[in-house]
C-alpha cells in the first residue's frame, strides 16, 4: 500500500508541477508533510537542500529521497517513476501541439498566463522555507525576538554573493554549510 501511496502522491507531484522544480516545491510540500506526514518540515527543508546540492530535477531528486525514507530502494524507484511519468507524456503531447500549432495566438496566451502563476507557486514554495530558516518556526513565529540572528547572516551573505558575484550555487551552498557548521557548533 505504501508504494501505490508514494506513486499517486508522486504522479500528482509530476502531473501538477507546471514550471519546473521549485513550483514543484508547494505541491511535494503538501503531499509528504501535510497530507501523508511522511516527514516534518524540517525534515522537507533537508529533502530540498540535499535535493538542491545533488544533480538533477529537484522534483525528481525529492521523490527518490522520499521514496528512499517511506520504502527502502524499492520505495524510491517508485516515487521517481511516479514523478517522471506525467511529465514525459506531457511533454511528448506539447512538443507535438506546440510544433503543429505554435504560431496561434491562443497558444502564446496560454504561455503568457502561466508565467506569473509560476513565478507565484515559486514565491510561496520561497516564502515557506525562508520563514522556516530565519525563524525555525515557520510563518506563526514572526517576530523580531524569535529571528534566529545566524540565520539572516547567512541568507543575507548568500544572497550578496550571488547577486554581486554570480558565484556558482554549489559553493554558496558548501560554504553555507561549513559556515553554519561551525557557528551552530560554537553557539
Amino acid at each position: 500500500m505504501i508504494y501505490l501511496d508514494l506513486f499517486w502522491s508522486f504522479f500528482q507531484i509530476g502531473l501538477f508541477s507546471i514550471g519546473g522544480g521549485y513550483a514543484a516545491l508547494p505541491l511535494i510540500r503538501e503531499q509528504i508533510v501535510e497530507k501523508h506526514a511522511w516527514l516534518t518540515m524540517a525534515a522537507f527543508t533537508d529533502v530540498v537542500t540535499i535535493a538542491e546540492m545533488t544533480p538533477g530535477p529537484i522534483a525528481i531528486n525529492a521523490a527518490t529521497f522520499v521514496g528512499t525514507q517511506v520504502g527502502g530502494i524499492a520505495g524510491a524507484l517508485v516515487a521517481t517513476f511516479g514523478c517522471v511519468l506525467p511529465s514525459c507524456v506531457i511533454v511528448i503531447l506539447l512538443a507535438w501541439l506546440y510544433r503543429k500549432y505554435r504560431s496561434l495566438t491562443l497558444m502564446q496566451g496560454i504561455l503568457s498566463g502561466l508565467r506569473p502563476a509560476v513565478v507565484g507557486l515559486i514565491g510561496a514554495a520561497g516564502a515557506s522555507i525562508l520563514a522556516l530558516a530565519l525563524w525555525n518556526g515557520g510563518l506563526m513565529a514572526f517576530s523580531i525576538a524569535a529571528l534566529e540572528p545566524v540565520s539572516l547572516c547567512l541568507f543575507a551573505a548568500a544572497l550578496f554573493v550571488l547577486r554581486k558575484w554570480n558565484v556558482n550555487p554549489t559553493f554558496i551552498i558548501f560554504g553555507a554549510g561549513a559556515v553554519g557548521a561551525v557557528l551552530y557548533g560554537l553557539i
